[in-house]
């Protein structure tokens, strides 16, 4: 299967970027499809890291304010994982490891690699780099964020099996977040090491 990239042009640049694509895709049945337009969301891409105490079967999620939960959501202030954008010439890696500090006050004592995704392909490029890593659960901070970032952090240091209550009432309500909840999950269910 292939595609043809027609024509590309910026339609706006700022924090985030929009471009719009004309393009021709080959079809299932072997012809092609008209010459097409479609928007695509140039946010960047992330990563995202599950904090987890093993030992005292402990999960850390910050919460924050998102302004794309205003429209969709009765609360606006969503419990994420700690996460970040990838900055040019950054590795995922690199980025779980600063965010850790920044946005929890914890350090990264274990590091492993659950997924990586698309976001939204239809209409983002975004995608997602998504870990799980031990921290000492002792050290976090309640509050945290960077002022020049403009981030206000709430730090909730939780059972896992409070993480699974609220997994199940829909207090978890974002992607990065269903995922690796649902991940450690099965993982307990199997009694899998998170640790290979």
């Amino acid at each position: 299967m292939q595609f043809k990239l027609v024509k590309k042009e910026k339609l706006y640049s700022g924090f985030f970027r929009l471009n719009q694509y004309l393009l021709s895709n080959q079809l299932f049945n072997g012809s092609w499809s008209p010459v097409y337009t479609r928007e695509v969301f140039e946010r960047g891409h992330a990563a995202a890291v599950l904090l987890i105490d093993s030992k005292r079967e402990e999960v850390v999620f910050v919460e924050q304010f998102r302004p794309g939960a205003i429209e969709t959501e009765t609360n606006p202030w969503l419990v994420e994982l700690v996460a970040g954008m990838i900055e040019e010439d950054e590795t995922p890696e690199a980025v779980v490891y600063r965010e850790a500090i920044e946005e929890s006050g914890s350090e990264i004592l274990k590091l492993r690699k659950i997924c990586e995704y698309l976001v939204s392909p239809g209409g983002t490029t975004e995608r997602i780099w998504l870990y799980v890593a031990e921290i000492n659960s002792r050290k976090i901070a309640d509050y945290a964020g960077l002022d020049d970032e403009n981030e206000d952090i709430r730090v909730h240091c939780i059972t896992m099996k409070e993480a699974f209550k609220w997994l199940e009432n829909g207090q978890i309500n974002n992607a990065m977040t269903l995922i690796a909840v649902q991940w450690l999950k099965i993982q307990q269910l199997e009694h899998r090491s998170l640790w290979l």
